[in-house]
């Protein structure tokens, strides 16, 4: 496990079609760019050699209450599915939460709602992480009683917060 470096970008990218959705060689760049900048860290997990997943921490943000409250947030976290039930993500997790913790003394974490998400929420749950008390959100701003909304764009927000030693 380490730090995303240039030579990771295609790597990632090319793996990154195995995890379905559209995430292209940019997005990839941005991260690389912002990692540059101490925006946002990305830490990339190799298996046996072979590229594996990866999750980043973005520092800043688009969550109002995250960034208002100075919260570091872990983001994007993606397994390839033929390394899955390995143990990746939860090293993965672990590497992150320990970078996160020695910068705030509250992380947060945002995940989706659909069965797709089901391993995510139940790792994120294992791991400490309860319901921020904001409620859903969708795009940005609070899910009301009795709204209708699509799933795919609603987030359940949830932070950690350190133990002290």
């Amino acid at each position: 496990m380490r730090r995303l470096s240039e030579e990771d970008v295609d790597t990632v990218s090319l793996a990154a079609r195995e995890l379905g959705g559209h995430k292209p060689r940019s997005q990839y760049e941005r991260y690389l760019s912002e990692q540059g900048q101490g925006v946002r860290g990305v830490l990339v997990a190799y298996l046996d050699g072979v590229f594996a997943g990866y999750v980043t921490l973005n520092r800043r943000s688009d969550y109002t209450p995250f960034r208002d409250g100075g919260i570091p947030e872990i983001q994007d976290l993606n397994v390839l599915p033929r390394l899955r039930r390995r143990g990746v993500a939860t090293r993965l997790m672990e590497r992150v939460e320990r970078v996160a913790f020695g910068e705030s003394n509250v992380i947060g974490i945002g995940v989706g709602l659909t069965p797709d998400y089901g391993p995510a929420q139940r790792l994120y749950v294992l791991h400490g992480f309860v319901p921020d008390g904001e409620g859903l959100m969708l795009n940005g701003r609070p899910v009301l009683r009795g709204e209708e909304v699509l799933l795919d764009d609603a987030v359940l927000y949830m932070t950690k917060v350190s133990r002290p030693v």
